[in-house]
């Protein structure tokens, strides 16, 4: 688990995030409120660690990396099959380069995202909302309506499905 950002996050879904013991990595500015909660933190992104914290914290020197590019060098070098990632910041271009190499999962204020493959598809209850954070070329939906610009509901409990050009897209579901 990533966390960059915990200002806009809910306490039970962090819960239910740690429940599968995951390693923790966390930025200088979260490993204060991560701390707090009594998480373990395995890794801090920073120049240097703030002793007060915790015992066996590992330092993570971002470089001349965004703090999220050098945890996901690091995940990806060390073969991590997937990763949470927790931020009110979101920038998606920190990822793009690591979507083929990683399974990733990005919560954002009240937003789940992650990238698809055309052809993707998922069942969902009728009228939850779909949005594309990526323009999508030759796109074609089905088990969907456009509510506006990007979002979509879902038209019926069952499967929605996908299909467009690139090689994927970022969607957000609803929290």
């Amino acid at each position: 688990m990533l966390v960059l950002g915990l200002d806009n996050f809910s306490d039970e879904l962090l819960g239910q995030l740690l429940e599968w013991s995951p390693t923790v990595i966390v930025t200088q500015l979260t490993a204060e409120k991560v701390n707090a909660y009594g998480i373990k933190i395995d890794w801090v992104i920073a120049n240097e660690i703030d002793e007060s914290l915790q015992s066996d914290i590992k330092l993570m020197p971002a470089g001349n990396d965004t703090l999220a590019e050098a945890a996901m060098k690091y995940l990806v070098t060390y073969n991590y099959p997937a990763v949470n990632i927790v931020t009110d910041d979101l920038q998606l271009k920190d990822y793009l380069f690591y979507i083929d190499k990683i399974s990733l999962v990005i919560f954002h204020a009240d937003k789940k995202i992650y990238a698809v493959n055309s052809g993707f598809s998922k069942w969902k209850p009728a009228g939850e909302v779909i949005e594309l954070l990526s323009e999508p070329q030759h796109f074609h939906f089905s088990g969907l309506e456009n509510i506006e610009g990007n979002r979509f509901k879902t038209t019926h409990d069952g499967f929605f499905s996908l299909q467009f050009e690139q090689p994927f897209l970022f969607i957000a579901e609803d929290l």
